[in-house]
């Protein structure tokens, strides 16, 4: 009966380890397309990332909180995640236009990890990504003197080697669950 019990409770382990710890998309869904302006200096889509996991996050180059503590947990779950992060792509999605160039996304993205991609466009073409993605983002003034400040949701979303919405993560996540579900969708 011991025997029984052990290999039952190693089975659900195991099971459990296999499961993604983020908010899961039942069924997966498409990825809404994203093709504006990136820090590489190139035109960017999406879908020339197909074979490739993807990880977006919204934020904003200005950003003093979230964003760095995101990004910085991403650095981390790719080092994990060891030699397969190669075929790990973060998108840094701007929500920012004002402010966020292709260069200045660029300059700050460095910071964290050399191979992140910042997106930015248009306040339309951003506003449209944000609806398609769920993102709210608002504006806030501060003392009066034109500067301001951004506030927005802030999720990771997983984007599987087809193209698929698989996952959500809400922020503040260590790095060890962001490559756990990495670790995941990069099995073949």
């Amino acid at each position: 009966m011991k025997t029984l019990i052990l290999a039952l409770l190693l089975c659900t382990g195991a099971a459990y380890a296999q499961q993604l710890k983020s908010g899961i998309f039942e069924p997966p869904r498409p990825a809404p397309e994203i093709s504006l302006p990136a820090s590489t200096g190139k035109p960017f889509r999406l879908t020339d990332l197909r074979g490739k996991v993807v990880v977006l996050e919204f934020g904003f180059s200005h950003c003093q909180t979230v964003c760095p503590v995101s990004l910085a947990a991403l650095a981390e779950a790719k080092k994990l995640v060891g030699p397969a992060a190669r075929d790990v792509k973060v998108l840094f999605i701007s929500v920012d236009p004002e402010r966020d160039t292709p260069e200045s996304l660029r300059t700050y993205l460095a910071q964290f990890d050399p191979t992140f991609i910042g997106i930015t466009g248009t306040r339309d073409q951003i506003a449209q990504l944000l609806k398609d993605y769920g993102i709210t983002a608002r504006k806030h003034p501060i003392d009066g003197g034109g500067d301001y400040s951004m506030s927005h949701s802030s999720y990771l979303y997983f984007i599987d080697r087809q193209g698929r919405q698989r996952a959500m993560m809400p922020f503040g996540r260590p790095a060890r669950e962001i490559a756990h579900d990495l670790a995941i969708l990069l099995k073949p």
